[in-house]
Protein backbone atom coordinates (compact mmCIF):
# COMPACT_ATOMS: atom_id res chain seq x y z
CA UNK A 1 0.00 0.00 0.00
CA UNK A 2 1.36 3.62 -0.77
CA UNK A 3 1.22 5.77 2.75
CA UNK A 4 2.16 8.98 3.17
CA UNK A 5 4.35 10.65 5.79
CA UNK A 6 2.79 13.81 8.28
CA UNK A 7 3.16 15.06 11.61
CA UNK A 8 5.37 12.17 12.98
CA UNK A 9 2.73 9.44 11.48
CA UNK A 10 2.25 7.25 8.20
CA UNK A 11 -1.27 7.67 6.46
CA UNK A 12 -3.18 5.58 4.10
CA UNK A 13 -2.87 7.35 0.51
CA UNK A 14 -6.46 8.49 0.65
CA UNK A 15 -6.20 10.20 3.98
CA UNK A 16 -2.69 11.48 2.88
CA UNK A 17 -3.70 13.02 -0.05
CA UNK A 18 -6.85 14.41 1.32
CA UNK A 19 -4.31 16.72 4.42
CA UNK A 20 -2.36 17.42 1.24
CA UNK A 21 -5.53 18.93 -0.16
CA UNK A 22 -7.01 20.74 3.30
CA UNK A 23 -3.40 22.17 3.53
CA UNK A 24 -3.39 22.76 -0.23
CA UNK A 25 -6.90 24.86 0.12
CA UNK A 26 -5.74 26.74 2.89
CA UNK A 27 -2.90 28.38 0.86
CA UNK A 28 0.52 26.44 2.79
CA UNK A 29 1.58 24.04 0.53
CA UNK A 30 5.13 24.40 -0.32
CA UNK A 31 5.54 25.83 -3.52
CA UNK A 32 6.58 22.59 -5.19
CA UNK A 33 5.08 19.66 -3.23
CA UNK A 34 7.14 17.22 -5.50
CA UNK A 35 10.90 18.99 -4.30
CA UNK A 36 10.40 16.97 -1.07
CA UNK A 37 14.02 18.27 0.12
CA UNK A 38 12.16 22.28 -0.17
CA UNK A 39 9.64 21.50 3.39
CA UNK A 40 9.94 19.36 5.96
CA UNK A 41 6.81 15.97 6.80
CA UNK A 42 5.53 18.46 9.85
CA UNK A 43 4.73 20.72 7.25
CA UNK A 44 3.57 18.77 4.37
CA UNK A 45 2.72 15.50 3.54
CA UNK A 46 5.69 13.54 1.97
CA UNK A 47 5.09 10.21 -0.52
CA UNK A 48 3.88 8.54 -1.77
CA UNK A 49 6.12 5.96 -0.49
CA UNK A 50 5.54 1.83 -1.14
CA UNK A 51 5.02 -0.98 1.24
CA UNK A 52 3.35 0.61 3.73
CA UNK A 53 5.85 2.77 4.81
CA UNK A 54 8.60 -0.59 5.01
CA UNK A 55 9.47 -3.06 7.44
CA UNK A 56 8.64 -2.14 10.93
CA UNK A 57 8.81 -3.93 15.13
CA UNK A 58 4.40 -4.01 14.50
CA UNK A 59 1.55 -3.74 12.36
CA UNK A 60 0.96 -0.16 10.89
CA UNK A 61 -2.11 1.14 10.48
CA UNK A 62 -3.22 4.88 8.92
CA UNK A 63 -2.42 7.94 11.71
CA UNK A 64 -5.37 9.32 11.28
CA UNK A 65 -6.99 6.19 13.05
CA UNK A 66 -11.03 5.41 13.68
CA UNK A 67 -11.48 9.44 11.22
CA UNK A 68 -9.45 7.33 8.46
CA UNK A 69 -11.34 7.30 5.26
CA UNK A 70 -10.62 3.38 5.05
CA UNK A 71 -11.27 2.86 9.11
CA UNK A 72 -11.62 -0.83 9.82
CA UNK A 73 -15.03 -1.15 11.76
CA UNK A 74 -15.44 -4.08 14.65
CA UNK A 75 -18.55 -5.77 15.69
CA UNK A 76 -18.66 -3.15 18.54
CA UNK A 77 -18.63 -0.41 16.43
CA UNK A 78 -14.73 0.71 17.34
CA UNK A 79 -12.79 1.88 14.74
CA UNK A 80 -8.97 1.83 13.54
CA UNK A 81 -6.74 3.12 10.45
CA UNK A 82 -6.82 1.27 7.80
CA UNK A 83 -3.97 -1.46 8.04
CA UNK A 84 -1.09 -0.36 5.94
CA UNK A 85 0.20 -3.56 4.45
CA UNK A 86 3.76 -3.33 5.96
CA UNK A 87 6.48 -5.70 5.97
CA UNK A 88 7.63 -6.87 9.68
CA UNK A 89 10.80 -7.50 11.18
CA UNK A 90 11.54 -10.57 13.78
CA UNK A 91 10.78 -8.35 16.28
CA UNK A 92 7.70 -7.44 14.70
CA UNK A 93 6.15 -10.96 13.82
CA UNK A 94 7.11 -12.21 17.99
CA UNK A 95 4.74 -9.02 18.87
CA UNK A 96 2.20 -10.06 16.53
CA UNK A 97 2.48 -13.33 17.76
CA UNK A 98 2.55 -12.32 21.55
CA UNK A 99 -0.90 -9.89 20.35
CA UNK A 100 -2.47 -13.01 19.02
CA UNK A 101 -1.46 -14.79 22.54
CA UNK A 102 -3.50 -12.32 24.10
CA UNK A 103 -6.37 -12.07 21.85
CA UNK A 104 -8.55 -9.59 20.54
CA UNK A 105 -10.24 -8.17 17.94
CA UNK A 106 -7.09 -6.44 16.08
CA UNK A 107 -4.80 -9.38 17.00
CA UNK A 108 -7.26 -11.70 14.75
CA UNK A 109 -7.13 -9.21 12.19
CA UNK A 110 -3.28 -9.67 12.33
CA UNK A 111 -3.11 -13.35 12.58
CA UNK A 112 -5.48 -12.86 9.27
CA UNK A 113 -3.29 -10.31 7.57
CA UNK A 114 0.33 -11.65 8.86
CA UNK A 115 -1.21 -15.63 7.56
CA UNK A 116 2.54 -15.74 5.20
CA UNK A 117 4.45 -15.71 8.33
CA UNK A 118 5.45 -18.24 10.41
CA UNK A 119 3.21 -17.31 13.54
CA UNK A 120 4.25 -19.69 16.45
CA UNK A 121 1.48 -18.53 18.83
CA UNK A 122 1.39 -21.63 21.30
CA UNK A 123 2.43 -21.06 24.87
Amino acid sequence: MLVYIYAADIYCEQCGEAIRERITREGLAPADPDDERSYDSEEFPKGPYPDGGGEADCPQHCGAGPQCVNAIEFDDSHKVGAWLENELTTDGVEYVCEAIREGGEVAELWADYYRDYDLKVGA
